[in-house]
Parts: structure tokens; C-alpha cells; sequence
């Protein structure tokens, strides 16, 4: 009985909402993108941005939606902070360049770059598809290690808690790296 009881719980902490689709210590795909920060756009590379040490990926379903919007402010918040730790944050979804070069001079203050994944090629990568709406990015935050390694990976839908995380995250990455 006992043997059961612990199977069940087992099953239920596997099937929380707040796990995402790929696991802890598995390899992150490499991707490029077109990508804007401040309004500018660019080519974002995660294997050049690896180079610099860990990378917050984080997805989100649309530019300019109100939990869209709140998490772009509080990663634009902690930017410094993940900055220090010699991380960077890039936000991705299936918005048009376009939008995004608006969207990250108004919600992500400037402070992070969003790509465009139209075609949601990187989302398709990431598992990161909206069960109930697979046009769009499901929530989904990675932390990526500077070898490619997934740190931390936490997928809900509110935006409240992926800031504190990632930042938990790359802290213990930091503080095994004697990073400052």
C-alpha cells in the first residue's frame, strides 16, 4: 500500500503545471533570431550569448497582453541584477519584429532583448507551445547554462513568480562559479 500511496504522489509532482517540457540537465537547442532591444533590431545568437555566461530564456504568449506586460516590467526590474551575475535575459514570442521593436521600448524598458519567433521554430524547440492555443508561446522560463546545460525550467501560466526563479537559479550558478 505504502509502494501506491508513493507512485501516486510521484505521478501528481510529475504532472504539476509548473514543470516545463524540458528537462533540468538536458541540452538547450541553439537558436538565432531576429531580435530588438530598445527598439533596435538585431540577430540574436544563444551560442554567442552563452559565450558570456548563462542565458534567462523566457517565452510568453503576446507582446502588449497585460501578464505579458507585467513580466516584461519585473524582468526589465531585475535586469541589473541578472546582469551582475554575468547572465542575460532574452524574452521570446511569436510576434512580428515589428511589434517586438515597440514592445521593448515601452514594457521591456529598454533594459532586454525580445525575437520574434514567428513560425515558432525556438518554441517548437523549447516545447514551449500553448496547449490551449497553439498559436502562441506557453510561459515558459529556461535557465541556460554557459555549456548549453538547462539549468531550470518553470512553466505557469501567471507571470508572478518567473523573475525569483530564474534569478534562484542563476544565483546558485553563480555562486558555484564564484561569479560576483
Amino acid at each position: 500500500m505504502k509502494a501506491a500511496t508513493m507512485s501516486v504522489l510521484a505521478a501528481l509532482l510529475t504532472a504539476s503545471p509548473a514543470l516545463a517540457s524540458l528537462p533540468v540537465g538536458s541540452k538547450a537547442p541553439d537558436f538565432t533570431a531576429s531580435a530588438s532591444l530598445g527598439g533596435s533590431e538585431f540577430t540574436f545568437s544563444l551560442a554567442q550569448a552563452l559565450k558570456n555566461g548563462p542565458v534567462v530564456l523566457y517565452f510568453y504568449p503576446a507582446a502588449f497582453t497585460p501578464g505579458c506586460t507585467q513580466e516584461a516590467h519585473d524582468f526589465a526590474e531585475a535586469t541589473e541584477g541578472f546582469r551582475a551575475l554575468g547572465a542575460t535575459v532574452i524574452g521570446v514570442s511569436h510576434d512580428a519584429i515589428e511589434t517586438l521593436d515597440r514592445f521593448s521600448l515601452s514594457e521591456c524598458r529598454s533594459k532586454f532583448a525580445v525575437a520574434a519567433d514567428p513560425d515558432q521554430t525556438i518554441m517548437k524547440a523549447y516545447d514551449a507551445i500553448l496547449a490551449k492555443k497553439p498559436e502562441l508561446a506557453d510561459r515558459t522560463s529556461y535557465v541556460i547554462a554557459p555549456d548549453g546545460t538547462v539549468l531550470a525550467a518553470y512553466t505557469d501560466l501567471k507571470p508572478d513568480r518567473h523573475v525569483e526563479i530564474t534569478m534562484a537559479a542563476v544565483k546558485a550558478w553563480a555562486a558555484k562559479h564564484h561569479h560576483k
